[in-house]
């Protein structure tokens, strides 16, 4: 039986010892990591959402500090304080309409004074829905407490439906508020955090690549940014010519409000729809022009849909398919934030992958150069 010797037993524990070392420091490492994600992880949408919010307020934020002097912090406040008033004001008139409106269609039905005209000629002949349209409204006109009571059941789940979504959005808002303010605290603090971000991508990635990482992260999610305002003001101005040339009354509050809701990420069809409704329950237009402006509504309520694919990924250095693509994806995977995260690291992705390539194949050809023969 052949034991081992004793030089070989030295040279195990040398191997075991810093090896030993190691798989400690790692596992210690790693139970900090997990305990610090799960101490952030509450906070980690919400600052995000500021970092994202900085990154793209920041440039505005540097215009402002230059006119008062370079006082950060200042300029930081009077940011923050501008964007929560133009969030603020529009939300609150929507929410004081929306609850006057609401109050007054108790009243009516309680007081059984709600009155539904009659359906309008033509109805019955619409395609596919027009005979359940019509009976449905014809029952209404006939006797509306009665056809409450016998819908009480689905009424009552679209009530719940209609609260749950309205407390999504008040919720949202508040998010946003929040991380507004965090993004303000951020920018007052730019240069610094700037700095950091740039040695952190330096030691990751390398000092070569490290500060273009950075760029491209920054440029990535000003890009987004920028498309989603840009798609929210063509919007606006699409949903109130619209308004304007149905005659709906407060065309441009509701516009304003179309504003809002598109750079919150909320879907305009919360304001054509009861606009919609307004035009077939007013009885001030003729069937033709009703059908006329409810697709004009309609299509400039979804817009968005179609001017986003155009809109994204401007001015970056990654392909408009890449930008595209991680924009969709992270909002189909994780919502709006998604909308940001997926498309930054699909552009990081996309540059590291291909600086990859670069390296490669300047590699080869130094290669294929060296091994050719000299010329005679």
């Amino acid at each position: 039986m052949n034991l081992p010797s004793q030089p070989d037993r030295e040279f195990e524990q040398r191997l075991a010892s810093p090896l030993l070392e190691v798989l400690i420091r790692a596992g210690l490492i790693l139970a900090m990591v997990l305990l610090c994600y799960r101490v952030f992880s509450p906070f980690l949408i919400l600052m995000t959402w500021a970092l994202i919010l900085a990154v793209t307020l920041y440039p505005l934020h540097q215009s402002l500090a230059g006119r008062i002097g370079g006082k950060q912090g200042l300029a930081a406040t009077l940011l923050v304080i501008i964007g929560v008033a133009l969030i603020v004001a529009p939300t609150a008139m929507l929410m004081s309409s929306l609850g006057d409106s609401v109050y007054q269609l108790v009243n009516d039905v309680q007081n059984n004074s709600l009155k539904i005209p009659a359906p309008r000629p033509g109805v019955e002949e619409w395609p596919v829905v027009g005979k359940q349209i019509h009976e449905v409204w014809a029952k209404a006109h006939a006797d509306l407490p009665a056809l409450a009571q016998s819908m009480q059941p689905k009424i009552g789940e679209l009530a719940k439906t209609a609260l749950g979504f309205v407390a999504s959005i008040g919720g949202g808002l508040l998010q946003f508020l929040a991380a507004l303010i965090i993004a303000g605290i951020l920018m007052a603090f730019g240069q610094s955090g700037g700095r950091g971000s740039r040695a952190i991508s330096a030691r990751i990635a390398g000092a070569a690549r490290g500060g273009e990482l950075v760029k491209l992260s920054t440029a990535t999610i000003r890009a987004v940014a920028q498309g989603v305002i840009g798609v929210a003001f063509i919007q606006a101005i699409i949903v109130g010519l619209a308004l304007l040339a149905a005659g709906v009354p407060w065309a441009g509050a509701l516009a304003v409000v179309v504003l809002v809701l598109g750079i919150a990420q909320v879907p305009a069809l919360i304001v054509t729809l009861p606009a919609i409704i307004y035009l077939w329950s007013s009885g001030d237009y003729s069937n033709a022009a009703a059908i006329a402006y409810t697709v004009i509504l309609l299509v400039s309520g979804m817009a968005d849909n179609v001017l986003k694919p155009l809109m994204l990924g401007r001015g970056v250095d990654a392909p408009m398919p890449v930008i595209l693509l991680g924009a969709l994806g992270g909002m189909a995977t994780a919502g709006i934030l998604g909308m940001f995260v997926g498309a930054t690291l699909l552009a990081l992705g996309y540059q590291l992958f291909m600086g990859w390539v670069a390296t490669n194949s300047e590699a080869g050809q130094v290669r294929a150069e060296s091994e050719a023969p000299p010329a005679s």
